[in-house]
């Protein structure tokens, strides 16, 4: 009995020894509006659930927003880009080429303290969603995109191939969404002709699930992007909707210290929700109004719901997935500033946002490429 137990003890020592040390992965979306942090929440879960401890790395809204998630996870402030859209549009492109200068400041920043990081140890692994500094040649790093084509207008060939030129650096590229050329979310945005580099198409990423509740909001106002387009459009939407005799909801979409509630005539409004609460006020609505940002048409496709999108003005991204929604008969669009409540009219005939045919992602088939280098 004595031998027994010496045995048990020598072989828990020997357990906790030899027991494998969890690996640290960086997941660092982009703060460019909150679409990057929050498609990045499913795979932090994951990772979680896989036995990965997860460093959240980011700036601004995005980084808050992470930390309210995830309040448990450790967490470090990036440098931010500060993104801003003109008043115009049209002027976004010469905006960020003459920004420029700025913008490779941040990414050789950021770059510099991911390679601290790494060198004291402390990652062994990194998931950048759209950060290209947020890289390192000694352990292994994802680049997260639906963005394979950047559409800049006539200079999107060069874009497209810059892009392309920094994605190669990544030990891998993830795309959300599914491996079809005509069954799918992105468009050319996400599917080249020919892969200059391995592809791994992971599905549509959400945070949302799909419930049947009752519906209690008509049409819920979803806002999302940068300044000072967003407060622009929250503007355009609190005159369209103000004596609409409907059940409305703004949710602002400015991620802040404490949730805040209020009203403006008929509309009721909400700085922020997380997660569990936007989805289930998601589920309980008939309408949604919202951007045509990426993240935000794949939760409305798995939540399957009716829509009406505005693009960003001058964000080619957005006006061409406007487009081809509505080309596809899936959802209604128009500019800004032709927005009008009558537009509303036309979400019956279109068919809706719906769940697209796929697999279930293999995240410990995914998670594999951190257990190289």
């Amino acid at each position: 009995m004595v031998k027994l137990r010496k045995y048990n003890a020598a072989a828990i020592i020997a357990t906790f020894v030899f027991m494998p040390k969890k690996k640290t992965i960086l997941v660092a979306p982009l703060h460019w509006g909150l679409g990057h942090a929050t498609r990045c929440i499913p795979l932090i879960r994951a990772l979680t659930e896989h036995n990965f401890n997860v460093l959240l790395a980011s700036d601004g809204a995005a980084l808050v927003l992470l930390q309210k998630e995830f309040p448990d996870l450790e967490a470090v402030e990036l440098p931010p880009y500060n993104i801003t859209y003109p008043k115009k549009g049209s002027h976004f492109k010469w905006k960020i080429l003459l920004k420029f200068p700025q913008i490779k400041k941040t990414l050789n920043a950021e770059k510099k303290l991911v390679d601290q990081l790494v060198k004291d140890g402390k990652i062994q692994g990194i998931i950048s969603d759209n950060r290209f500094g947020v890289r390192n040649s000694n352990v292994p790093s994802v680049f997260i995109t639906h963005q394979l084509n950047v559409l800049t207008g006539s200079t999107s060939f060069f874009t497209s191939k810059m892009h392309q030129k920094i994605i190669k650096k990544f030990d891998a590229c993830w795309v959300p969404d599914v491996d079809d050329v005509v069954m799918n979310l992105s468009g050319k945005l996400g599917h080249l002709k020919k892969e200059p580099f391995p592809i791994k198409y992971i599905g549509v990423l959400s945070r949302m699930e799909k419930k049947e509740l009752p519906k209690t909001i008509d049409v819920l106002l979803l806002l999302s992007g940068p300044e000072p387009q967003r407060s622009m459009f929250e503007e355009k939407l609190k005159n369209v909707f103000k004596r609409s005799g409907k059940k409305i909801l703004l949710v602002r979409g400015l991620v802040e210290k404490t949730q805040k509630w209020g009203r403006f005539e008929n509309i009721e409004m909400v700085n922020f929700m997380q997660s569990e609460e936007l989805e289930e006020t998601i589920n309980k609505s008939e309408i949604i109004v919202s951007r045509s940002g990426y993240t935000t048409i794949m939760d409305l496709t798995i939540l399957e719901k009716k829509a009406f999108l505005v693009p960003t003005p001058g964000q080619y991204e957005q006006e061409y997935l406007a487009k081809r929604l509505k080309s596809l008969g899936i959802a209604p669009s128009c500019k800004q500033e032709k927005f009008k409540l009558k537009k509303l009219n036309k979400v019956a005939v279109y068919k809706g946002l719906k769940t697209l045919s796929q697999e279930s992602v293999n995240y410990s088939d995914l998670f594999s490429l951190f257990e190289g280098k």
